[in-house]
């Protein structure tokens, strides 16, 4: 087996060896948090204090606290005029970064020129407890504030101070020193977080008839159609076939809605009046909450709807006409039994309907642990016009999305954080994607920018063994205007769990997709269509989460995108078909050399094996099937070993030209010169040209085929009727091993018998006409 070539350094993959679920020597706690590297911090819990002492003239108190450890400081909110105030807030100090021997909680009094001293609790670091999950939360305790000279001062402080490690409950809320500089405002757009993808649903409306409309000319026929909208999708009927006032469209129009439902469909009945002159006859406003929901193709009862007028009054007003007796006829149902495809079908995370009551048991369990990055790119401009990385990472498997807290201004940042997820299906993809974020200045300087995608990971769960943890560094790759750049590495440990072998290996002989998929498919246009609406909804969606998960993150994990047109993904696919068709031109090559006699060895050993199967025909499938099961044991030796990741060589990144990257950066419609939009029109002529002549062959050799019994040659007719009826006698009266073996022995005579000349019937083959000359 030929062994593929070394792959460039920089865009390969690279097995670690990670501490996970490490402990510092000598400490036998353990946490389940066993796919990460243990992070120690030290945790001081502000629950409130009372009886301060008031500072300020009236007699009143402002206070707030400040929680100080070296050079790290964090501050609380601040209440005005309270002496018993209520915190109960988290901050959390890395242990790596501690710079003192003892913490200092310091009660302050808010003022507009100096803030006020009132009072500090001091704790020696090696005095504070241990704390691992799951055991409960350490209970506070009261401390008696002390002056600077450390004399006791009238008040009290209620902490809470321990060591523990990012499994903790309290990590994901808490304060931390690593964003010490980030404004307390916007400290929520850095936190760790889990999303989860709105319910979606397939709204079908079947639009039956209309009954006694109201036409304005009643001296014309009228060309009525039905407009619907949700929210901002918009589907219209083809006009009725039936020009009266009874109108008949029995079609359907097929939306997507999100759970909860918050647009209303509304439904309006139209007549073409004249060139870009549309006449509403009578609308129809419809809640989802109320529309019937279907696990099958079972049709729903119909409904009668009342059609209401609006009539145009003076100043633009306008006036809902009651008596009005037109309606329509339309049955509306929410479709439970289809997969709302939000993600490119080739890496789905989620293939389940969207019906709770279809879904099956999981198969498994799978957990990620994201431990950290190394050698980030700058992307944005910090002070002082220093380059920075603010990163963060994204993963999205199933409807469960999860980001992790946002590490500022570091180029190799530290996250160990681990989640887990349910699995359903062990041929879906898991999809890992690493961000800076824009959003940490606040005020106007974040308003507008888009937080940047640094590089991202797929990882399809049918190539990973089960119950092996796998721990790698991916390489994270973009492909920019300027040519594929690696932007560093992010370092992940996976491993799947599968609960049932039985249950995982029977879902590989179950349809990819939910069965009304296959019962009554919908079109490939139409789930191109649902699908960008999908992705819109999924998108508003998350962004409105707090804190959101931008249009723009969300948009690069469901690759919204990968429909549009490249040069580079054509080139790319068509070597990938190349690369498939490689084995069968492999294997026809070898014949080649079988029957020219290039290892007179091998070719006598073929002929031995070839009169063997004729005579006993019924070792042909055994023996396929045989050498198929030798062939998989011996390739089992050389099998992946590692997951897949981004292959740029694969891609054609490496070799694609600047201007096919400019093309396909380009926005739709294109933005370009008119003279560069010709060249590449040009260019896209000159390839459609190539393809034309492809298919142009294969309709030739297709159509030169029927002819052979069209009599269009009459001549070539007659002499292949007549092979045919010489060949039918020849067959009923020669045993059918003796034909074979003559036939394969024919194809594997001696190069001496042989002659460079086509072959007869190829040249009768050749001869025969095609529908070419009829073509302008």
């Amino acid at each position: 087996m030929q062994r593929p070539p070394p792959r460039p350094e920089d865009f390969s993959l690279k097995e670690t060896a990670p501490n996970l679920g490490g402990s510092v020597p000598g400490d036998k706690l353990t946490t389940t948090y066993d796919l990460v590297e243990q992070m120690q911090y030290l945790y001081v819990r502000v629950v409130k204090a009372k009886d301060l002492p008031p500072k300020d003239v009236t007699g009143s108190l402002d206070p707030y606290v400040e929680v100080k450890l070296g050079n790290y400081k964090g501050t609380t909110k601040h209440f005005e005029k309270k002496s018993n105030p209520e915190w109960n807030q988290v901050f959390a100090f890395s242990r790596d970064r501690l710079q003192a021997t003892a913490v200092e909680v310091t009660v302050k009094d808010k003022d507009f020129i100096k803030d006020d001293f009132v009072g500090r609790v001091v704790l020696e670091l090696n005095e504070v407890p241990k704390r691992v999950p799951p055991d409960s939360p350490l209970a506070p305790q009261w401390y008696r504030l002390e002056d600077k000279k450390g004399d006791k001062v009238k008040g009290e402080l209620m902490l809470a101070v321990w060591m523990g490690t990012q499994a903790d409950e309290a990590f994901p809320e808490a304060w931390h020193s690593d964003a010490a500089t980030v404004p307390s405002d916007i400290v929520a757009n850095i936190r760790s977080k889990v999303y989860l993808n709105p319910r979606l649903w397939y709204v079908r409306v079947n639009v039956i008839e209309a009954q006694d409309l109201l036409i304005t000319d009643k001296g014309r026929y009228p060309d009525v159609y039905v407009k619907a909208s949700l929210g901002n999708q918009i589907l219209k009927t083809r006009p009725s076939p039936s020009k009266n006032t009874n109108p008949m469209w029995n079609e359907d129009l097929i939306f997507v809605a999100a759970e909860p439902f918050e647009e209303r469909l509304l439904l309006s009945v139209e007549d073409r009046v004249g060139p870009n002159k549309d006449e509403v006859l009578g609308r129809a406003m419809i809640t989802l909450q109320s529309v019937p929901r279907r696990l099958d193709y079972k049709p729903v009862p119909s409904q009668w709807y009342n059609l209401e007028r609006h009539v145009l009054l003076e100043g633009d007003q306008k006036k809902k006409e009651v008596k009005f007796s037109s309606r329509i006829h339309l049955r509306i149902c929410l479709d439970g039994g289809y997969h709302v495809l939000d993600e490119s079908t080739h890496y789905s995370s989620d293939l389940r309907p969207t019906a709770k009551q279809l879904w099956k048991p999981s198969i498994g369990i799978l957990e990620l642990g994201i431990l950290s990055a190394h050698g980030l790119q700058p992307m944005k401009a910090g002070k002082e016009g220093i380059g920075i990385t603010d990163a963060y990472c994204v993963a999205k498997y199933g409807p469960k999305w999860v980001r992790t807290r946002t590490i500022v201004n570091s180029f190799n940042p530290k996250w160990n954080e681990q989640y887990t997820w349910e699995v359903f299906d062990p041929c879906t993809v898991i999809a890992i994607g690493v961000f800076d974020n824009c959003h940490l200045q606040g005020g106007d300087k974040a308003a507008g920018t888009r937080d940047t995608r640094i590089g991202k990971v797929r990882i399809r769960l049918s190539t990973l063994e089960t119950d092996r943890v796998y721990t790698h560094s991916y390489p994270l790759i973009v492909l920019l205007p300027s040519g594929v750049k690696k932007m560093g590495e992010v370092q992940l440990a996976v491993r799947f769990t599968c609960s049932s072998l039985l249950n995982m290996m029977y879902m590989y002989s179950q349809p990819f997709l939910p069965k009304m998929h296959y019962l009554h498919p919908l079109s490939v246009t139409q789930l191109n269509m649902l699908r960008h609406q999908a992705t819109q909804i999924v998108s508003m969606r998350l962004g409105r989460a707090e804190p959101p998960l931008r249009k723009e993150v969300v948009g690069y994990m469901l690759d919204v995108d990968s429909h549009m047109w490249s040069m580079r993904k054509s080139k790319a696919n068509f070597f990938r078909v190349m690369s498939v068709l490689s084995g069968i031109i492999a294997v026809s090559k070898w014949f080649d050399q079988i029957c020219h006699w290039k290892n007179p060895l091998t070719t006598v050993l073929i002929h031995v094996l070839f009169i063997i199967l004729v005579l006993y025909p019924e070792l042909i499938l055994p023996t396929i099937f045989l050498y198929l099961f030798l062939i998989g044991v011996w390739y089992f030796r050389w099998r992946p070993k590692h997951p897949p990741h981004m292959d740029t060589r694969l891609s054609h990144a490496e070799s694609t030209t600047p201007d096919e990257l400019d093309e396909e950066f380009d926005t739709f419609p294109s933005t370009r010169p008119g003279d560069i939009v010709r060249m590449r029109y040009d260019r896209l002529r000159n390839v459609a040209g190539r393809i034309q002549t492809v298919v142009g062959d294969l309709a030739t050799q297709g159509e030169r085929l029927q002819n052979l019994l069209s009599w269009r040659d009459p001549r070539a007719t007659a002499l292949f009727v007549t092979f045919c009826f010489i060949t039918a006698i020849v067959l009923y009266v020669t045993p059918f091993r003796v034909v074979v073996l003559l036939v394969g022995l024919y194809v594997l005579r001696h190069p001496r018998f042989r002659h460079k000349l086509p072959s007869v019937p190829l040249n009768f083959f050749r001869r025969l006409p095609a529908r070419t000359d009829s073509m302008l």
